[in-house]
Formats: structure tokens, C-alpha cells, sequence
């Protein structure tokens, strides 16, 4: 297996693994979403601290950041895909070359 190939190769493993994140990441965040919504947990120390809102803020920040990351890497994956294609194209041109010039 030529260089190329097993970068090819390789890449297009990482684009495949760069892809699964959102699925991996969607109920978490759904979850999260959720519990800014929910934040009986903080009991009377949040109300004392009149911090729920902030807290629901920066929840909510938290989770619109996790999203953008999530197209950022999607968008990352397309071109790592398409680097993998193209040196798969290119080992095959090159393999198809050294072939022509044999004979």
C-alpha cells in the first residue's frame, strides 16, 4: 500500500470520527439544555446569590459554544474528506503513470 494510500486512508478514518462527534454529543447537550431551565439544584444558595440567571446565561452560552464547535468540526470533516479523495485520486494517477511509463 503506497504513502498516499494509507493517508488517504487515515484521514478519511478521522473525517468519519470528526462526523460521529454531534451524534455523540446530541442527547448530552439536549440534557444540559434542559437543567438551565431547572436549577433546583443550586436550592436557596442561588436564590441567596441571586446568581440562577447568570447561571442559566452561561449555561446557555456553554451550550450555543458546544453547537459552533459542532459545525466547525462537521465543516472540518468535509475537508478532510476531501483531502482523502484527492490523494486516493492521486495515488491512482500516479499508479496509472508509473504503469505507462513500463510499458
Amino acid at each position: 500500500m503506497s504513502d498516499l494510500k494509507k493517508e488517504a486512508t487515515s484521514l478519511h478514518k478521522a473525517a468519519t470520527g470528526l462526523r460521529a462527534v454531534g451524534h455523540h454529543t446530541a442527547k448530552p447537550l439536549q440534557e444540559f439544555k434542559a437543567e438551565s431551565h431547572d436549577l433546583s439544584a443550586l436550592g436557596a444558595l442561588g436564590s441567596l446569590l441571586s446568581a440562577t440567571e447568570e447561571i442559566r446565561e452561561g449555561m446557555t452560552t456553554l451550550a450555543k459554544l458546544t453547537r459552533g464547535l459542532e459545525e466547525e468540526w462537521e465543516t472540518e470533516a468535509t475537508f478532510v474528506g476531501d483531502v482523502s479523495d484527492a490523494f486516493t485520486l492521486l495515488d491512482i494517477l500516479l499508479a496509472a503513470a508509473a504503469r505507462a511509463e513500463k510499458g
